[in-house]
């Protein structure tokens, strides 16, 4: 089975550059599912309940969330309508949503299209993270997914974490207990993508989707004024050197993965950003 992960969309830059390459992505990987980080996917902070909605219809199968996954009231007040979009697992028992989906995917084998389970969880980390708290992901960690594989072998966590420690830990408790645990929240792409030698696909993060010509997808300027100032201003999104980045993990049968390949996909025809409005399309 063959697993495309799109890295966090910040802003409408992202938005933008998953409409342009997802599509073409898709069918030159041949991926059979398509997950996508989409915590930072409206105004840089969260996703509400519209962005979930166009970003689905552009072939998504999952949506996952982080630390922001509250943050925009319209999707909080009905999550049950969007059983795509996951936030972190670990989070209170009333918090709504939910945090682990199983579904149905054909994927590609012996040259036939056979009908398999896949299972995807997100889990968030404990460090660095103030405005949300989680409960301790490696205390259930073990007993969550020998649940998931009673059910599929095919298995992939989205660790939402802040500190690269916090994951490395969580990827060596993970491994051979699952297909692949793709790093988020930092919105930085790192150089350490591996299978593990219990067969377990990781990378620290997958980076981010949208400008990368920025400081986290955002206008350079705005942050620096931000550290002098100290006043808080996520909203000036950057245009700069758009690309979509993330991962193609491939799994065995077994659920063991077989490869996991960084995806760097420059986007052409950048648009001058004050004629692009989302909003309108969906």
């Amino acid at each position: 089975m063959k697993i495309l992960y799109i890295a966090e969309l910040v802003g409408k830059p992202g938005i933008y550059c998953a409409r342009k390459t997802l599509a073409p992505l898709k069918a030159a990987t041949g991926a059979d599912a398509v997950i996508v980080c989409a915590d930072s996917a409206t105004n840089g902070s969260g996703l509400g309940r519209r962005h979930a909605g166009f970003i689905r219809k552009l072939g998504v199968d999952i949506i996952t969330l982080g630390d922001q996954c509250f943050y925009k009231k319209d999707l909080v007040a009905d999550f049950s309508a969007v059983p795509y979009v996951l936030r972190p697992h670990n989070l209170g028992t009333i918090s709504p949503g939910k945090g682990i989906r199983i579904f149905n995917v054909k994927a590609e084998r012996n040259g036939a299209s056979v009908p398999q389970k896949l299972a995807v969880v997100v889990l968030l980390g404990q460090t660095m993270l103030s405005k949300i708290h989680a409960d301790n992901p490696y205390a259930m960690l073990r007993t969550l997914l020998e649940e998931l594989r009673a059910q599929t072998p095919y298995i992939v966590l989205d660790f939402h974490a802040a500190a690269t420690a916090e994951k490395r830990t969580l990827f060596a408790m993970a491994d051979g207990f699952c297909g692949a645990v793709i790093g988020s929240h930092t919105r930085v792409a790192t150089a350490d993508a591996a299978v593990l030698p219990g067969g377990t696909a990781v990378i620290t993060d997958a980076g981010r989707t949208g400008s990368q010509i920025s400081v986290g997808g955002n206008e350079a300027a705005s942050r620096i004024q931000e550290y002098l100032s100290g006043i808080p201003d996520w909203t000036r999104e950057s245009w700069e050197g758009l690309e979509t980045r993330g991962v193609l993990v491939e799994l065995a049968e077994d659920g063991k993965a077989n490869s996991i390949v960084p995806i760097r996909v420059p986007v052409a025809n950048q648009p001058d950003f004050a004629q692009i409005h989302l909003d309108s399309d969906i």
